[in-house]
C-alpha cells in the first residue's frame, strides 16, 4: 500500500483521550507513531538514550544521520498531514522544496529518465533537520512528553506473562521504572523485541534477509542558494557503484557514493573523488571539481542486508506492546523509503486504534502494516536481486517484473509521461501494480516496438 491507498490522516476519528503511552525511541518513526498516539491517550512519553537538544546534528544513536535521508512523497504529505505547517516549518529551517519532475536526474538502464509533464513536489533536508522540527512538533502536543538521556533497559511484563505493563529505563537520576498502557518499540534495527519474546516464551518473529552488502560514503560540498539539481545514479547490475548529490540546508549538497557486494567506496577524498569519476555520467564529478568542500572528513556507512520481521505471521504476541519503522523492516537506503514507510505506518496505526482501540491491537496493527511494507520490500529487495551476488528469500515474480521495469526505464528516457509514472512508484506515492494500467503498458510497448 502507498500514499493513494492508505487512509489519510483524519484527527476527528478519535475523540476519547485516556491512559498512557510510552514510545521507546526518538526516531522519525518513533515521533510519528507519538503523533498519532496523543489522539488516543492522555499523556504519551518518548524515551530517548541521546541527547535531543540544541541545533539539528547527527544523534549518536542513529550513525547513519550524516548520510542523505529522502522524504519521498508518501512521507512528506503525511507528515504535512499529521503536522498541519510542518512543510513551511521545514522550508523556513533551512529546507528546500524540490521538483522531482524538474530538479531531479534519474540515470536508469544507460541514461537519464526524461523531465514529467507535471510538479512533484516535496523536500530536501538532511535527517537531523527532518527530525528536529517533527521532535519539535510532537513536543509542543498537550500530554507528550519527550525525555532524552534516557536508555532503554526493559519491558516490564505482568505476572501472568502475557502483557507489557511498562518499561525500565537508566536515566540521569538513576534507574526507573514507567508504567504505561501501550508500550512502541520504534529503536529500529537496533531492536532488542524478537530476543525478548524468546526470553519470555514467545516465538520470536521470522526473519527475511536479502544480503546485499552495501556501504557508502558521505561528504558535502558548497551549492549556490538558488540551485536545486538533484543528481540520482543507483548501482545498477552489473555495475556495483552509484552516486548521489541532493540540495540541503545551509547552501550545501550532500553527496553520496554507494557500492555493493564488496566494493566498498573509499574514505578519503582522493579517493571518493576517483570511485565519483567511475560512474557512468559526469555530472556527480563536475559537482565536486566546480564546488568547495564544506565538510572535513568523508563518513561512512555500512549496511550488511535488508532485513524483514514477520511479526504479522505470529500466533501469540504480549498485550501491550507494538513495533514500528525500521524495528519491523529496514531497506536498502538507496532508495531512501525507510521515513515513508514510518509514515505509512503511523496512519495505519492511527486508522487501527480508531476503528478498534487498544484491543488485540497488535496483531491488528501488524496485519495492517503488512501491506505497507510489502510494497516498499518488493521494491527494495526486487532491485538487489539485479545482482546475482544477492541472497536471500526472493519474491516471487521478480525477474519478470524486473525485465519490465528494466523495459519501461529505457523507454522513459524520451517518454515524460512514463517517467512520471516510474518516479510516483519509486516516491511511494502510487502503487507498483499502476505500472500495469493499459495506458502505461502500452507506452513501454509501443516505445520498444
Amino acid at each position: 500500500m502507498t500514499l493513494a491507498t492508505v487512509p489519510r490522516y483524519d484527527r476527528d476519528l478519535l475523540s476519547r483521550r485516556s491512559g498512557h503511552a510510552v514510545v521507546v525511541g526518538a526516531s522519525v518513526a518513533g515521533l510519528l507513531a507519538a503523533r498519532v498516539l496523543a489522539d488516543r491517550f492522555e499523556t504519551v512519553t518518548v524515551v530517548d538514550r541521546d541527547s535531543l537538544e540544541g541545533d539539528p546534528v547527527a544523534r549518536r544513536g542513529v550513525p547513519q544521520g550524516r548520510h542523505p535521508h529522502a522524504l519521498l512523497r508518501a512521507g512528506s504529505a503525511t507528515l504535512a498531514d499529521l503536522f498541519p505547517g510542518y512543510t513551511e516549518e521545514l522550508l523556513s529551517a533551512g529546507g528546500l522544496l524540490i521538483d522531482f519532475a524538474g530538479d531531479v536526474r534519474f540515470y536508469a538502464e544507460g541514461g537519464f529518465l526524461a523531465h514529467g509533464p507535471t510538479r512533484m513536489e516535496t523536500c530536501s533536508a538532511t535527517r537531523p533537520l527532518i527530525e528536529q522540527v517533527a521532535r519539535r512538533r510532537v513536543s509542543e502536543l498537550d500530554g507528550v512528553r519527550v525525555r532524552p538521556r534516557c536508555q532503554f533497559t526493559g519491558y516490564l511484563l505482568d505476572e501472568a506473562g502475557t502483557t507489557v505493563e511498562g518499561v525500565a529505563i537508566r536515566a540521569e537520576s538513576g534507574y526507573e521504572e514507567i508504567g504505561a498502557d501501550l508500550v512502541v518499540d520504534a529503536t529500529g534495527r537496533t531492536s532488542r523485541t524478537p530476543a525478548w519474546l524468546a526470553e519470555h516464551g514467545y516465538a520470536p518473529p521470522e526473519l527475511d534477509e536479502v544480503r546485499i552488502d552495501l556501504a557508502y560514503s558521505t561528504t558535502y560540498v558548497e551549492r549556490p542558494p538558488d540551485d536545486r539539481r538533484t543528481f540520482l545514479v543507483p548501482p545498477a547490475s552489473p555495475r556495483t557503484r552509484g552516486g548521489m548529490a541532493a540540495p540541503v540546508e545551509g547552501n550545501r549538497w550532500v553527496v553520496n557514493v554507494q557500492g555493493v557486494h564488496g566494493d566498498d567506496p573509499p574514505t578519503d577524498f582522493a579517493g571518493f573523488s576517483e570511485f565519483v569519476a567511475s560512474l557512468p555520467t559526469p555530472e556527480l564529478k563536475r559537482l565536486l571539481e566546480d564546488h568547495p568542500r564544506s565538510s572535513e572528513g568523508i563518513e561512512c556507512y555500512p549496511f550488511p542486508a535488508n532485513r524483514r520481521y514477520r511479526y504479522e505471521d505470529l500466533d501469540r504476541f504480549p498485550d501491550g506492546l507494538l513495533v514500528v519503522g525500521d524495528a519491523i523492516a529496514s531497506f536498502n537506503p538507496v532508495y531512501a523509503q525507510g521515513m515513508s514507510v514510518a509514515a505509512l505506518e503511523a496512519l495505519m496505526l492511527h486508522r487501527a486504534l480508531a476503528e478498534g482501540g487498544t484491543e488485540d491491537l497488535a496483531r491488528r496493527f501488524f496485519d495492517r502494516a503488512e501491506p505497507v511494507v510489502d510494497a516498499a520490500w518488493t521494491l527494495a529487495v526486487g532491485s538487489d536481486f539485479g545482482f546475482p551476488q544477492t541472497t536471500g528469500p526472493r519474491p516471487r515474480g521478480t525477474a519478470l517484473t524486473s525485465r519490465y521495469l528494466s523495459r519501461l526505464a529505457r523507454a522513459a528516457h524520451t517518454d515524460g509521461e512514463l517517467s512520471s509514472a516510474f518516479v510516483r512508484v519509486l516516491m511511494m506515492e502510487r502503487p507498483p501494480t499502476s505500472l500495469l494500467r493499459p495506458g502505461v503498458v502500452w507506452r513501454v510497448l509501443k516505445s520498444a516496438g
